[in-house]
């Protein structure tokens, strides 16, 4: 989940593996995968920025699943 700005100035937060494009036209416009669509105050490049720290966030996370998941594997091989 990464936190923006509407134009309004309102925050909210959107989750970051919905996000399909962000395009500048000059404002800011997220497309999510259902289709909507939300216009925000930060640039394309600080959303893009946004989802990184996330997917850099949650990755040891990922790591740590798929090394569990490894070891059951192991274990029921043995």
């Amino acid at each position: 989940m990464i936190d923006l700005t509407r134009l309004n100035g309102v925050e909210f937060t959107v989750n970051a593996e919905r996000i399909e494009l962000v395009e500048a036209t000059p404002d800011t416009v997220i497309s999510l995968i259902d289709g909507k669509k939300i216009v925000v105050k930060e640039s394309r490049q600080e959303v893009k920025n946004r989802v990184v720290l996330y997917k850099r966030s949650i990755l040891p996370l990922e790591e740590r699943m798929m090394k569990k998941t490894d070891m059951r594997k192991e274990n029921k091989d043995e």
